[in-house]
């Protein structure tokens, strides 16, 4: 079974925003969609590091806000001519309390 670490309440975070949470394999932001479903994607847009979780939020998708990279939250990969990917960590809900991977967030990056 998967260790996975309550991060936040659900409603800590807006519908169609996210939240930042610091970990050892750095900054992830935690989305939260219109309908309350919860995503975790790395916290860096690898074009030219935007802070995605400054993005905005739409379906289930989130456009980095600085050069409209748009990244699909399930998969982290970029969608339409761009190419590019960002890590991303299974995320639940539970109770109204949002739970994050504990093990992926304990791995650095390789880069």
């Amino acid at each position: 079974m998967t260790a996975m670490i309550d991060i936040a309440a659900l409603d800590d975070i807006p519908r169609q925003g996210a939240r930042v949470v610091k970990t050892d394999a750095g900054c992830v932001a935690v989305f939260r969609t219109a309908d309350d479903q919860v995503f975790a994607l790395e916290d860096r847009c690898p074009h030219k590091g935007g802070p995605l979780s400054e993005g905005i939020v739409h379906g289930t998708s989130v456009t980095c806000p600085l050069h409209a990279w748009v990244f699909d939250l399930s998969t982290g990969v970029a969608q339409g001519a761009d190419e590019g990917a960002v890590r991303t960590f299974a995320a639940r809900t539970e109770g109204g309390r949002v739970f994050l991977d504990a093990t992926r967030l304990r791995q650095r990056s390789a880069a």
